[in-house]
């Protein structure tokens, strides 16, 4: 039986370290607070052009904020 894994990210700090705020990068990407609120809460995995995104927001890579636990 294959368990489901869940993505987990580190968004919220990075925007932190950034110094932006919720409503500065939804207004730069394109979506709405709830949405970042949701995923920085793990609530919600974004869809892989999301994720790249706001990896370009933060001229991050996808893997300095978005992390797939191994078992």
């Amino acid at each position: 039986m294959v368990r489901p894994t869940k993505v987990t990210n580190s968004l919220r700090a990075v925007r932190e370290q950034a110094g932006m705020t919720q409503a500065e990068l939804a207004r730069r990407i394109g979506v709405t607070r709830q949405t970042l609120i949701a995923i920085e809460q793990g609530r919600y995995s974004p869809t892989l052009e999301l994720a790249f995104q706001l990896a370009r927001a933060f001229d991050v890579g996808l893997d300095d904020l978005f992390q797939y636990p191994e078992d």
